[in-house]
């Protein structure tokens, strides 16, 4: 094959693998091109296989799943293709397929899938409890996380609920929905149909009140931060260590009286914190200090009036001694 014709090919591959999930009709048609432009390969007849499959084109699907199998020598393609047979109304042909001499030869995943496809075209003729019967494998209680596993435990709990098992389907519903983290099988509401129960889907005007709700939560988260930092701002002022306050290097002098705004200061009661200082006796000293130099200061006072008033008698005293002598000799 040339190199231009291999890259084209894998190419539609490629995007046919990218769309399978997302959308299998796509997928199915790049898988096509690819078929047309390299027919002999079996990688591209599986790739038409399988999106054909996923697309619902059964026909085609089977057809192309026995190319697989005649090219390849891969029979893993059984379960699918027994799925094929049941899909178009066919559930003998796909009991059929159970019985291929290549089945035991299948990887565990295959056989449990082609056992579950088995039992559903038993259902398909009416044997429900033979269906039942076929589920009821060792298998049920296997300990993996294998995806074969909830899909073999909900097909079980389908089928008791058709023979009107309900208990034992519920059972077995909710034993589905327990490994089956995706909820792809739809387990636990199956289960709650059973218990009676309603799975709602909220509208859009649902959630608005709860939004509302969330709005008013985190509104009161912040005023609650606030009032936090508020106290933490006023709790600030109470680590202030007295012990640490040097009392004299304050400058009595320098501080202006008239520039203290009575209103800011912050009285508090620094007895309680300060080791060993007692403020109101210190106060009461000065007093008692301020009393005694007012004392004094009268003591020297009254003594500096009394040193005047002898001063004043003596003077007075000479003069008038003065005085008389000169009247007597002038009158002598």
């Amino acid at each position: 094959m040339p190199r231009s014709l291999a890259d084209l090919v894998a190419q539609h591959l490629v995007a046919s693998g990218r769309f399978l999930d997302d959308d299998p009709e796509l997928a199915y048609q790049h898988a096509r091109v690819a078929r047309r432009l390299a027919a002999r390969l079996g990688g591209v007849r599986e790739a038409v296989a399988i999106t054909a499959y996923l697309a619902e084109h059964y026909d085609e699907a089977l057809t192309e799943f026995r190319a697989v199998r005649r090219m390849t020598g891969n029979h893993e393609v059984l379960a699918m293709m027994a799925d094929c047979e049941r899909a178009l109304g066919r559930p003998d042909k796909a009991l059929a397929l159970t019985k291929d001499k290549h089945v035991h030869d299948l990887s565990e995943p295959t056989q449990i899938e082609l056992l579950i496809v088995a039992a559903g075209a038993r259902r398909d003729m009416g044997q429900n409890a033979a269906a039942v019967q076929m589920l009821d494998v060792p298998e049920l209680t296997k300990r993996t996380k294998a995806d074969w596993l909830p899909r073999l435990r909900y097909a079980y709990a389908d089928a008791l609920e058709a023979v009107g098992r309900t208990d034992d389907a519920l059972v077995w519903f909710h034993r589905a929905a327990g490994v089956d983290g995706d909820g792809t099988t739809g387990a636990a509401e199956r289960a709650a149909q059973l218990e009676g129960l309603e799975f709602t889907d909220l509208d859009e005007d649902d959630t608005v009140v709860n939004d509302e709700y969330f709005e008013d939560e985190y509104a009161d988260e912040a005023d609650a931060d606030e009032d936090e930092d508020a106290d933490e701002a006023d709790g600030g002022t109470d680590e202030v260590d007295v012990d640490e306050v040097d009392v004299d290097e304050v400058d009595v002098d320098e501080v202006d009286v008239d520039e203290v705004d009575v209103d800011e200061v912050d009285v508090v009661d620094a007895a309680d914190d300060a080791d060993g200082v007692d403020v109101a006796g210190a106060a009461e000293a000065e007093l008692v200090a301020g009393d005694e130099d007012a004392d004094d200061a009268d003591s020297d006072v009254a003594a500096g009036s009394a040193v005047a008033e002898r001063d004043d008698a003596e003077a007075n005293s000479g003069d008038e001694a003065g005085g008389g002598a000169g009247v007597k000799g002038g009158g002598e």
